[in-house]
C-alpha cells in the first residue's frame, strides 16, 4: 500500500505538471503569429474574408480554452490532432520520437561507460596526474557549447576525414556524431560528479572499516563506496535527462536530425500549434516519466529507503 500510494501522488503531480506545461505553451505560441497568415504568406490578393475562412477551418475561431480543451481531450485519447501543414501529427511524432530517444539514450550511454570509469579512477588517485588530466580534460569539456562541437565532429570526421555522415540519418554511423556531440559534454560534467561522490563515499567510516578487515581494494571501492554515491548519481542523471532533451535540440539541427528538436523547431517556425503542442508534451511527459523511475530505483540501490 505504501508503495502504490506514492506512485499515486507522484502521477498526479505529474499530471499537474503536464497540466502546467501545456497550457503555457499552447498560450505562449498564440503570441507569436497568425497561421492563416503563415499559409497565405506566398499567395496574392489575399484578403481578409479569407483570413477569416482560414481560421473557421482549422478551428482558430473559437476561444483559447475551448482549443485548449479540444487539444486535451484529444491527448488523453492518443488523437494529437492534424498539423497545420503537414498532415497527422501522430505520424510526424512516430517518426521524430524514435529518432530522439536514440540519440538521448546513446549519448547517456556513452556519457556513463567514459565518466564513471574515469571519475572513480580519479577519486581512488586523488591528486595524482592521472586524477589532474582528468579534471583538466573535463573542464575542457564543459568550456565547449554543444554546437561549436558538432560543427568541430563535423569538420574533422565528415569534411577532413570523410568517416562519418555530416547530417540526416541514413544508418547506424549518423548516429556516432550527434551522439558523442552530447555525450562528451555530458561526460565532462559526469565525471567531475562522480569524482566529488566518490571521495566522499571513500571517506566514510565504513569504508575504512571495510578496509581494516582485509577486503580486497576492488570489492571496497565497487561493492561498497560505487553502490553508495549510486543514489546522488542516479539522482542527477536523472534531472540531467531534462537538460539533455534542452541540448538535444541543438545537436539535431546542427546535424539536420530528424527528431522532436527538430519538428518541435520547424512548428515554431510555421506557427504549427497542434505540432508544437504535441511534441512540447510528449517531451515534458517523458523527463516526469524518468524522474519517477529515478524515486523508484531508490529502493532497489538502497534497502533503507525500501523499507520506508
Amino acid at each position: 500500500m505504501p508503495v502504490f500510494k506514492f506512485i499515486t501522488q507522484r502521477v498526479i503531480q505529474a499530471l499537474f505538471v503536464m497540466l502546467v506545461v501545456t497550457l503555457f505553451v499552447a498560450f505562449v505560441i498564440r503570441l507569436t503569429g497568425d497561421p492563416a497568415v503563415m499559409l497565405t504568406q506566398s499567395a496574392t490578393n489575399v484578403t481578409e474574408a479569407d483570413l477569416v475562412r482560414i481560421r473557421e477551418a482549422l478551428g482558430l475561431n473559437q476561444p483559447f480554452l475551448a482549443q485548449y480543451a479540444d487539444f486535451v481531450g484529444g491527448l488523453m485519447t492518443g488523437n494529437l490532432g492534424t498539423s497545420f501543414f503537414r498532415g497527422s501529427v501522430a505520424q510526424l511524432v512516430a517518426i521524430a520520437l524514435p529518432a530522439t530517444l536514440l540519440l538521448a539514450f546513446s549519448s547517456m550511454i556513452i556519457s556513463i561507460l567514459i565518466s564513471i570509469p574515469l571519475g572513480i579512477h580519479a577519486a581512488v588517485y586523488r591528486g595524482g596526474l592521472s586524477d589532474q588530466l582528468i579534471r583538466v580534460l573535463s573542464l575542457i569539456g564543459l568550456s565547449f557549447p554543444n554546437f561549436w562541437l558538432a560543427i568541430m565532429l563535423v569538420l574533422v570526421f565528415s569534411i577532413t576525414f570523410p568517416i562519418f555522415p555530416a547530417s540526416g540519418f541514413s544508418g547506424p554511423l549518423s548516429l556516432v556524431l550527434p551522439a558523442f556531440t552530447i555525450g562528451i559534454i555530458l561526460t565532462a560534467i559526469n565525471v567531475r560528479l562522480v569524482r566529488t561522490t566518490m571521495l566522499e563515499t571513500l571517506s566514510a567510516q565504513y569504508i575504512m572499516v571495510a578496509r581494516s578487515k582485509g577486503l580486497r581494494e576492488r570489492a571496497v571501492v565497487y561493492k561498497h563506496a560505487l553502490r553508495n554515491s549510486a543514489i546522488a548519481l542516479v539522482t542527477y542523471l536523472g534531472l540531467q535527462f531534462g537538460n539533455l532533451i534542452g541540448g538535444i535540440v541543438v545537436v539535431e539541427l546542427v546535424f539536420n536530425w530528424p527528431g522532436m528538436g527538430t519538428l518541435a523547431v520547424e512548428a515554431i517556425a510555421q506557427r504549427d500549434y497542434p505540432v508544437l503542442q504535441a511534441t512540447v508534451s510528449i517531451l515534458a511527459l517523458m523527463i516526469v516519466a524518468v524522474n519517477l523511475c529515478v524515486d523508484l530505483l531508490y529502493g532497489l540501490i538502497d534497502p533503507r529507503i525500501r523499507v520506508q
